[in-house]
């Protein structure tokens, strides 16, 4: 290796302001031929100058060198050749050019696990990541033991060692042998979970609460389960789980678990806008247990001007208690429908049993029983249905505020049979699909899917909660809200026996928090199959990602009315 010193010398007039402090020295490192990689990791070795004079420079050379050299060695490259300068000036410079010179390349490798671990297929071995006749990488030869000794932390094998490990550097064949063998020893077990700190709950619920069984060998996973599991229980504020390998008996890890209780209530208001329903007050109350089973209850209530409902649901747990609920549930809600051309008073009472599956859909059956009294523009009447239903949903997002791509999937299906507690033999379904996808960070693209129907030979017996009225913010812009509908001979809407409705969007994002957006949107309600005709319309609007959600302010035009540019307003998570 040499070293090339430059000094200039400076006129006297000078002499003043070499006095002066200087500005930060600046480091320029030239690599032949050209290697980012390498440039980078000698940039890194050798670090920030600081404000160091050129003098101070001249003595910083040989360490320079030495920490190039360092950065070289660690990609692979044992032979290279080294000069450094310092260049003189306000700013002072030292430049350090780089020839690497031929790498050192892996000849012999040799990466094992012996033991109980080697006989596990989860327990991967990073064979490939050290291949004959790459170049050396000391930081893939260091992540590959990493590798091997978190997955063996993770799986428990607590006792495991390295019984060889050996890099064998020969920079004069430019080869390098690397030789890796892991004795894993045997698998620590899961023990007995204890519960401890402030906690009014019954044992047996939150036994039921615990991911896997005692004696199940150890995943670090498991244990993030259970702290999940505590968390999303809605019971505590704070959770700690402690599974020290230390503290295992016989090679089995006793579980503790500190629990801190939440307060047992909660409250919430919120105030709203759209311009489907104008302002809106949202109340609730949960008591998130109310004793040692778990058991909850709470009440909702949502004011609008055309609408205001109650709700009232009590909550059991049931096996296990994270993913299934038995909830019992009663709820009133009065409603001006297609600006008051139809009306409806519904009072519904019934069980719904909430499951979720193992393949991540939401599953509810529910028994319903409604009673309704409603208007349909002249006519009025009085419906009693007793329904059975089963709903699914699934929800895949990578951001539950602001997706960037995703999808949700809803399916609802319900019956009545007339004479069992129904006034009228009756199938209602509906389903909804939503999709989400963005192209180079920027680019987002919508799509939203709605289509529902019923099926009875007895229509008019149907009350306007289970009829289709289109339009709105929701589903057709550029339409007043529930103004998409059949209509009777007065021409009040009242509403339609099927319903379908598309939208395509396509949203460009501007700033950090802010999107332009175009789309198009089709749908109608109707009640015949027959070539129904659908209204389309289209728009332009911005989008400003706020704490809760996109907020949406929509200009849409119908294309199949008189009507003119309708604004919509809307807020909440695009999925």
């Amino acid at each position: 290796m040499r070293i090339f010193l430059r000094r200039r010398v400076l006129p006297a007039g000078l002499v003043l302001l070499v006095a002066n402090p200087v500005s930060a020295a600046e480091l320029d490192v030239t690599v032949r031929p050209a290697n980012g990689a390498l440039r980078e990791n000698v940039e890194n070795y050798i670090g920030e100058l600081g404000d160091r004079s050129e003098q101070e420079l001249l003595r910083y050379s040989r360490v320079a060198q030495t920490q190039a050299e360092k950065a070289l060695q660690a990609l692979g490259y044992y032979n290279g050749t080294i000069e450094t300068e310092v260049v003189a000036g306000e700013t002072p410079r030292l430049r350090v050019s780089v020839r690497p010179g031929e790498p050192v390349r892996l000849r012999d490798i040799t990466v094992r696990v012996d033991g109980p671990a080697a006989q596990m297929k989860a327990f991967r071995v990073p064979r490939n990541r050290l291949k004959a006749g790459a170049i050396l990488n000391h930081g893939v030869y260091e992540s590959a033991k990493q590798q091997i000794l978190n997955q063996a932390s993770r799986y428990g094998y607590f006792d495991g060692r390295f019984v060889k490990q050996r890099l064998a550097v020969d920079p004069a064949e430019n080869a390098a042998d690397v030789e890796l063998v892991f004795e894993s020893g045997p698998r620590y077990l899961l023990g007995d979970v204890s519960f401890e700190g402030d906690s009014p709950f019954d044992p047996d619920l939150l036994a039921r609460m615990v991911p896997f069984e005692p004696g199940t060998p150890y995943d670090s996973e498991l244990i993030a389960d259970l702290n999940q599991a505590m968390q999303s229980s809605g019971y505590f504020e704070g959770v700690r789980v402690d599974a020290n390998p230390a503290n295992a008996d016989q090679q089995r890890i006793p579980v503790a678990v500190q629990l801190a209780t939440r307060d047992p209530r909660t409250l919430g208001l919120g105030l709203g806008f759209s311009t489907d329903v104008g302002p809106r007050m949202r109340f609730d109350f949960r008591r998130h247990w109310v004793n040692p089973q778990g058991h909850s209850y709470g009440i909702e209530t949502e004011l609008s001007a055309p609408r205001q409902n109650v709700g009232l649901w009590y909550d059991v747990p049931l096996d296990p208690p994270l993913t299934d609920k038995m909830r019992y549930a009663a709820g009133y809600q009065y409603e001006e429908i297609a600006n008051r051309d139809s009306l409806s008073k519904l009072l519904t009472v019934g069980p719904e049993w909430h499951r979720k599956l193992p393949n991540g859909w939401q599953r509810v059956w529910s028994l319903k029983w409604r009673h309704e009294q409603y208007e349909l523009g002249d006519d009025s009447g009085t419906s009693t249905l007793l329904m059975p239903g089963v709903a699914y949903s699934f929800l895949r997002s990578d951001n539950r505020i602001d997706p960037s791509r995703g999808y949700r999937l809803e399916f609802e299906l319900a019956a009545a049979k007339s004479g069992v507690l129904s006034d009228a033999d009756l199938v209602h379904a509906n389903a909804t699909l939503k999709g989400l996808t963005t192209l180079a960070d920027r680019h987002r693209f919508l799509g939203r899917v709605q289509v529902g129907g019923n099926w009875t030979d007895e229509y008019t017996n149907v009350p306007p909660s289970l009829r289709y009225f289109a339009g709105g913010d929701q589903s057709v812009r550029g339409y007043d809200y529930q103004s998409l509908s059949p209509t009777n001979s007065n021409g009040d809407r009242i509403g339609g026996r099927y319903q379908l409705a598309l939208s395509a969007e396509y949203q460009y994002q501007i700033a950090e928090k802010w999107r332009v957006a175009s789309f198009v949107d089709q749908g109608n309600s109707f009640n015949s199959l027959d070539f129904p005709t659908l209204k389309s319309s289209v728009g332009l609007g911005v989008r400003w990602v706020s704490p809760v959600g996109p907020i949406r302010v929509d200009l849409a035009h119908p294309l199949d009315s008189e009507g003119g540019v309708r604004l919509h307003f809307s807020m909440g998570p695009e999925l």
